[in-house]
């Protein structure tokens, strides 16, 4: 299993479960940041049609290119069915933001043999090992 570094290091295209057009919420902070430095995001939210000047796509499923990371801003309970979604489009690897935590979840991903993160933010890990994708 890589480290949440090496995750966010040898991502490019990141899925975004959860972005939000409201600038109040780390859910469309924490996104807009990494964007910032490089990577690219595509927001899943099922409610607005762009975040971020993005057009969003409203699953997982609805996705028409393949990800290297599924980035969930959504709680506990929404991140099973995330993380079985995730694992059914060959996410290699899924990050619950911080705060969000759930054994089943880490389960799944585990069982698919796929990269797991939780209770981390992406912006700091971002911050902390002073990675962009940036030249």
């Amino acid at each position: 299993m890589r480290s949440a570094r090496q995750i966010l290091a040898e991502a490019n295209v990141i899925a975004v479960v959860g972005a939000s057009r409201d600038p109040f919420k780390p859910a469309h902070t924490v996104p807009l940041q990494i964007m910032r430095h490089g990577w690219r995001i595509i927001p899943v939210n099922p409610f607005v049609d762009e975040v971020f000047g993005v057009k969003t796509v409203p699953t997982l499923a609805d996705l028409d290119e393949p990800v290297d990371l599924v980035n969930i801003f959504r709680p506990a309970r929404d991140a099973v069915d995330v993380v079985r979604q995730a694992v059914a489009i060959g996410a290699p690897a899924v990050w619950l933001q911080s705060g969000i935590v759930s054994a089943e979840a880490r389960r799944i991903a585990e069982e698919a043999g796929i990269d797991y993160v939780e209770d981390r933010c992406l912006a700091v890990e971002r911050a902390v090992n002073s990675l962009t994708k940036l030249s």
